[in-house]
């Protein structure tokens, strides 16, 4: 059997690093398209930037989408990557060409696909841009002056599950599945025991003075036996 090509091993491997992404993110979600993928339509959910059509007022934007493409010389050569939905970003262009910094100029095979749309994501929210070497200057210049948003405009980070604890990760960077959730038992209450009894005890019965008459086994031999008063009714006087 044949050896995967270095490529498709590679393809391989971004998918299911974003396949594990997606489990640890609230923002990110994607469309993969090929087998395997070379074809994405990366969605991302949080606060970015955008100025309507017609007008100089910058607003927020909740819905964002970004198509990156893996061609035939991928990874040696850099992803095609493209902004879909409005942005105001000084490092996009109005056309939606997507501006990495230095990656751009000396690309990096080992960057994987998971670790790019986390740097399209900081992009997005203002905790990554560049003012200095612009694809949009007046994006560039309102970010460079601007006092009407605290950068960045969304405080997750990609990872935010985990950020938050919700998800944890093995050391390889995948999602451990959470341990299922024995029943234990539960003890019988405890039995409620009698209240003591309250106030004095009861009198003990009445004595029947004919009980209290001893008889001996001599038949004739009487003994006159009378009752003592006091605290032990088995105390008798003999004559």
């Amino acid at each position: 059997m044949n050896r995967p090509s270095p490529r498709l091993r590679r393809l391989r491997a971004d998918y299911n690093a974003l396949f594990d992404l997606r489990s640890q993110s609230t923002v990110f979600d994607f469309e993969a398209n090929g087998n395997p993928p070379d074809r994405y339509l990366i969605r991302f959910k949080g606060r970015g930037l955008y100025r309507p059509e017609g007008t100089k007022r910058i607003s927020i934007s909740n819905e964002h989408q970004v198509t990156i493409s893996l061609g035939a010389s991928y990874p040696r050569l850099m992803p095609e990557l493209q902004w879909k939905s409005p942005i105001f970003h000084p490092n996009v262009s109005a056309s939606g060409v997507v501006c990495l910094g230095g990656y751009g100029t000396y690309w990096v095979p080992s960057l994987n696909l998971d670790e790019m749309c986390e740097m399209l994501w900081d992009m997005l929210r203002y905790a990554n841009y560049d003012v200095d070497s612009p694809y949009n200057r007046d994006a560039a210049n309102w970010a460079r002056f601007q006092r009407d948003f605290r950068f960045p405009v969304d405080p997750r980070p990609i990872r935010d599950r985990i950020a938050s604890g919700e998800v944890r990760v093995d050391a390889l960077g995948a999602a451990i599945a959470p341990q299922p959730v024995t029943a234990q038992p539960v003890a019988a209450p405890p039995k409620e025991l009698a209240p003591p009894p309250v106030g004095p005890p009861p009198a003990a019965p009445p004595v029947d003075p004919a009980k209290e008459i001893l008889f001996l086994d001599e038949p004739n031999e009487v003994v006159n036996a009378e009752i003592v008063d006091g605290d032990d009714p088995d105390v008798f006087v003999i004559d």
